[in-house]
């Protein structure tokens, strides 16, 4: 029987879920979210704007509920006002830091208090957004940056009982990628990441400044393809007040939050042709001035770039700097794809099916060696963070302690590169586990819906897609 809190969240969930004509689950789709806000008409706007993305929404009218809320269930992202009646926003935020670390939290600041959610981000939110939030696209793209970041931690903060735990085990591929990092750290080469979306450039980056002398600085990473160009030429660079509309207050942009640490520019590839100019200034001559100021502000940062592109095809196409394609590449790494280091997918599966399980509750759920091996063998075109959502999907819907291939639902991997070879899918993993719910559930929908974490009307629209109705 569910307690109270939880049927009034599942209410809440329900209300917020999306309309038929949503679009497919990515990889940032179906996360849990919290939305925190004593103002109820921007609660329902964010939850509704969320929710019909296919995330999953509770909503709380204050700090009080909304650790109350946080205690009983899990979430990937919390979303809240700095400013509300009784705890405020930023006790509330150091409450989750200390209690439920791997849940990133996005701060909402109105105008006049940017400094507020500066410091914000100081005591470890992820990021913030400037009330009164009017651009979906902007929430969507700080959101998704947010859940992705808390998959990628499902990954770095697996073996947190360990001093380091590994990027690799025992694959030659990975083994390589550690060494050259392990030479690079102690120097302030610039370090550009190059591989496949999904194969843990991020967490690579971590691992270099965790052994570079600046660990004990911060770091900061900047998605550059989340923000419009002038966006992220403020959030790198700051502002003085009143160098736009809109800026009440100065902001220090991240490379100055990032002082004497390690700065990530990820997805350097989609960086706007302007910005790459002005990005070549910077690292030419280690200083800058704010949007809109004069003052000069030193950039005292170790430079790490990562893409998914091929920066050198983009060069010789008009696509990007060849100046800047030569400052970021002083040391180029190649992190290898998953099907590339196949040795490796048993035991980062068993490590991460562990992490997912301590966050469930369900601590006793293991993979049997046919999954594992199943695991090793299949294409796994999204990389360690497919690998991820695979298994926390697959811990969701098993009833049992194991985990067998058919609660995967996986298609092996193929030899044949022709067009006939039909590569997993998320499309195909998505239909198997909604097949496998309703099989569960007996046919009833709306445990299925609650089983895989979505609303009712996500679920219609998806039986229909997949012609399951």
């Amino acid at each position: 029987m569910r307690s109270r809190a939880e049927s009034s969240a599942l209410d809440r969930v329900e209300r917020s879920a999306p309309s038929a004509t949503s679009s497919s689950v990515s990889d940032a789709k179906n996360a849990n979210l919290l939305v925190v806000d004593d103002e109820e008409g921007m609660r329902t706007f964010l939850a509704d704007t969320l929710g019909s993305d296919g995330h999953c929404v509770v909503q709380a009218a204050d700090a009080e509920e909304a650790l109350a809320r946080i205690a009983g269930r899990s979430f990937h992202v919390v979303i809240t006002d700095l400013r509300m009646p009784g705890m405020g926003g930023m006790a509330m935020l150091r409450e989750i830091r200390r209690e439920h670390p791997e849940t990133e939290v996005i701060v909402l600041s109105a105008r006049g208090s940017i400094e507020s959610a500066v410091e914000a981000m100081k005591e470890g939110a992820f990021d913030f957004l400037v009330k009164p939030v009017s651009s979906p696209t902007e929430l969507r793209a700080v959101v998704s940056r947010a859940v992705e970041r808390h998959r990628l931690r499902a990954w770095k903060d697996i073996g947190a009982a360990s001093t380091e735990p590994p990027l690799g085990y025992g694959s030659p591929a990975m083994r390589a990628v550690e060494q050259a990092l392990r030479k690079v750290a102690p120097t302030n080469a610039t370090v550009l990441l190059q591989g496949e979306s999904g194969s843990g450039k991020e967490v690579a980056a971590r691992a270099l400044h965790r052994w570079s002398a600046r660990s004990e600085a911060p770091f900061v990473a900047v998605n550059c393809a989340g923000l419009s160009a002038e966006l992220l030429e403020s959030e790198l660079l700051g502002h003085e007040k009143g160098a736009f509309t809109g800026a009440h207050a100065r902001q220090r942009g991240r490379i100055e939050l990032a002082e004497a640490g390690t700065f990530l520019l990820d997805e350097v590839g989609e960086l706007a042709h302007g910005l790459q100019a002005k990005l070549l200034r910077v690292l030419q001559e280690k200083r800058f001035e704010r949007v809109g100021g004069r003052q000069t502000v030193v950039a005292n940062v170790r430079w790490v770039a990562a893409t998914n592109r091929n920066l050198l095809d983009m060069v010789k196409r008009g696509g990007f700097r060849e100046d800047l394609y030569h400052r970021l590449s002083v040391f180029p790494i190649q992190l290898p794809s998953l099907r590339e280091r196949r040795e490796d997918i048993a035991p980062l599966a068993d490590r991460l099916l562990a992490r997912i399980a301590v966050a469930l509750g369900r601590q006793e759920l293991r993979l049997t060696d046919d999954s594992r091996h199943a695991l090793a063998a299949a294409d796994w075109p999204g990389n360690v963070r497919q690998l991820a959502n695979v298994l926390e999907r697959s811990a969701i819907l098993a009833d049992r302690s194991e985990i067998t291939p058919s609660d995967l639902a996986l298609l092996p991997a193929r030899e044949d590169t022709s067009e006939e070879a039909a590569p997993t899918t998320m499309n195909s993993i998505e239909r198997a586990a909604i097949e496998q719910a309703l099989t569960t559930t007996g046919g009833n929908r709306r445990l299925a819906a609650i089983r895989l974490g979505i609303g009712l009307r996500t679920l219609y629209a998806k039986l229909n897609r997949y012609g399951l109705a």
